[in-house]
């Protein structure tokens, strides 16, 4: 496997290879620790993690099955769950929520047990938008509230939302950790050169590690794969979009057409008139009222 079709100097991290390879090797930890304090606490409070099972069936025969991105605890036993979101679901909130039940579920104890929890943590990289309100605000967490006081009814279940389209920093407006984290997932697979604002040892490890052309031949065949089922995806997903906006415009010409009809009708033109000059056929036109 030579390197025909990748002109990328780094990974792109959307794959499902450059994800797992920068967050989900036990050898690469530190860069997701220091993702996860970037992002949760803006300091070093996470010292070590461990990588847990990412693949877990439910209790019950009929469950789901889930299989996690990446998911690790911390010293303290508080779990986090890291899913890179490539594409919208329908229900991509309810699945968030299915997924945080397993590493609720399974801090249950045999014997007496005082249901105490550890904290759970459920971070999603979306690569789309879902909250077309606010273009400015990516940054979602999420806590369960109680809605009459306004403050933080259970402070142990988090779910963390980045809406990765609307992160549009330039390297200069770089201030924090957090930011500069956000500029390396959105921007990575695009950088032909280390930015300035990234030099710390972190980043040494990321870059160093991101580097497509210090791949094995084995891990430049899984990356090309893992890179051709994200551009078939994002092509069809693509053709899709663009599929719907055709037919919604389509469907605002013909309610146009409708409309046009209908006054033409109200002021008594023949039918065949309106028919030739809308382009709708007669029975269209008959059932317009």
């Amino acid at each position: 496997m030579g390197t025909e079709g990748i002109q990328d100097k780094y990974i792109n991290p959307y794959t499902d290879f450059g994800f797992k390879l920068l967050f989900g090797t036990a050898m690469n930890k530190e860069l997701l620790i220091s993702f996860l304090n970037a992002l949760l606490f803006g300091e070093e409070v996470i010292k070590d993690v461990t990588y847990l099972n990412a693949e877990h069936l439910g209790t019950l025969e009929y469950d789901r099955r889930a299989v996690f991105d990446v998911y690790c605890e911390n010293e303290q036993g508080e779990k986090f769950l890291v899913e890179m979101q490539r594409g919208e679901q329908q229900f991509f909130k309810d699945r968030s929520v299915f997924y945080s039940t397993f590493p609720i579920r399974e801090q249950a104890k045999r014997g007496e047990w005082d249901y105490e929890l550890k904290a759970v943590y459920v971070i999603g990289i979306l690569n789309f938008s879902f909250d077309k309100s606010d273009n400015e605000y990516y940054h979602h967490e999420v806590k369960l509230v109680d809605l009459y006081t306004h403050k933080v009814f259970y402070d142990k279940l988090t779910f963390i939302y980045l809406e990765m389209p609307k992160f549009n920093k330039d390297e200069d407006e770089l201030e924090t950790m957090f930011d500069k984290w956000l500029f390396v997932l959105r921007n990575l697979s695009s950088l032909l050169e280390r930015p300035r604002a990234l030099q710390n040892r972190v980043f040494d490890r990321l870059f160093e590690t991101a580097e497509i052309a210090k791949f094995s031949k084995t891990e430049l065949s899984e990356y090309w794969d893992s890179l051709k089922n994200f551009r078939d995806w994002y092509s069809v997903l693509s053709t899709a979009e663009k599929k719907g906006r055709e037919e919604g415009r389509m469907g605002g010409r013909m309610e146009e057409k409708k409309e046009n009809a209908r006054n033409l009708k109200r002021l008594g033109v023949p039918i065949n008139v309106i028919s030739q000059a809308t382009g709708l056929t007669q029975e269209e036109i008959e059932k317009i009222s």
